[in-house]
This record gives C-alpha cells, sequence and structure tokens, in this order.
C-alpha cells in the first residue's frame, strides 16, 4: 500500500484552503457595504432602481464619487433616472437623504456619533463571527471526508490525523486573517 504524502497539493488539503480563502474574501467585500463615518459608494451597490423596467443596481446606471464635505455624487448616465435614484435611496433606509438637482444626486453623510460607531463595530464583529463559524463548517466537512477515505482505507491511519491536523493549522491561519480584517475595520469605523 502506497503511503500518501501530506502537503498542500493534497486535493482535501486545497480545497478546504481554497473554501476558507472565499470566506475571507466575502468577509472583505460585506464591510465594503459596511457603513462607518466615511462616504462610500459601496454603500449604494445593492440599491436597486428602475431602468427601462428592469431593476438595476445604481452603480450601473451612474457613476458614483466622493465629494466634497462627506457627500456622494451620483451622476446618472441618463439624466431621467435622477429621481428614481434619489427614491431608491431614500426608500432604503441608509439614515442619509438623497437630493438631486436634475443632473446629479447628492447623498451626504451626516457625522457619527459615538453611539452610531460602536453599533458599526457591533455588526462588524456579528459578520466576522459568521464567517468563523463558516469556516469551522468548512473544517468539519472535510474532517468528515478524511474519516470516510480512512475509514474506506484510501488513506492509512496516520497520513488522516496528518490531513486533519494540517486542515486545523489552515483554519487557525483563516481565523486569524478574519481578525486581522475585522480589526482594520473596526480601526476605520472608529478614526472616520
Amino acid at each position: 500500500m502506497e503511503v500518501a504524502i501530506v502537503s498542500l497539493k493534497d486535493p482535501i488539503l486545497k480545497e478546504a484552503k481554497s473554501k476558507m480563502d472565499k470566506t475571507v474574501k466575502h468577509l472583505e467585500e460585506e464591510y465594503k457595504k459596511l457603513r462607518t463615518g466615511r462616504p462610500s459608494p459601496a454603500l449604494f451597490e445593492e440599491i436597486m432602481v428602475d431602468y427601462y423596467g428592469a431593476p438595476t443596481p445604481i452603480n450601473q446606471t451612474a457613476t458614483l464619487t466622493v465629494g466634497e464635505d462627506r457627500t456622494v455624487v451620483i451622476t446618472p448616465w441618463d439624466k431621467s433616472l435622477c429621481s428614481k435614484i434619489e427614491k431608491a435611496i431614500n426608500t432604503a433606509n441608509l439614515g442619509m437623504m438623497a437630493s438631486t438637482d436634475g443632473v446629479v444626486v447628492r447623498v451626504k453623510f451626516p457625522n457619527p456619533t459615538v453611539e452610531d460607531r460602536r453599533k458599526w463595530v457591533k455588526h462588524a464583529k456579528e459578520l466576522a463571527e459568521e464567517m468563523k463559524i463558516a469556516l469551522r463548517n468548512i473544517r468539519r466537512e472535510d474532517i468528515k471526508v478524511i474519516k470516510e477515505k480512512q475509514k474506506n482505507g484510501e488513506i492509512p491511519e496516520d497520513d488522516a490525523k496528518k490531513l486533519e491536523d494540517e486542515i486545523q493549522n489552515i483554519l487557525k491561519e483563516h481565523e486569524n486573517k478574519i481578525d486581522e480584517v475585522f480589526h482594520k475595520k473596526e480601526k476605520e469605523i472608529m478614526e472616520s
């Protein structure tokens, strides 16, 4: 019987690392949409506007830029969308109001209170914890696969143990990455 070499070349480990990398990337994407004190066009990515009968994300109908005095300026490619964009933002319950002059839509970001910042940090922490749970679920599923392969005689017991240990190491590495991403976001929220 051939002895399997345990390394990141093992398909189980490669898949585990890939899934965990995607989980960390997902958290980073979610954090882009999370409101901080800084104006950010990413907050408007999921707001839909009626564009010729089809619900379309605002960023696919206009150019969004961060302007002076804590304002995001939205310049629609079709000026007739100004009022629709204004209405979509105002009904999205973002805690800020949009206004239009018929050419552009402006969204002024109010100065956040300490309470707002704490609330945003709490939400960011909850998202980080959800991602850690997702990482642990990935580990559990992959260890289940390893145990099944060991039971079927595809992997010797020693190699199965090494694979489990390596998956645990990959998990710890990714949990640390999630902590780093969270602390970076926390700092951004509290300083903005």
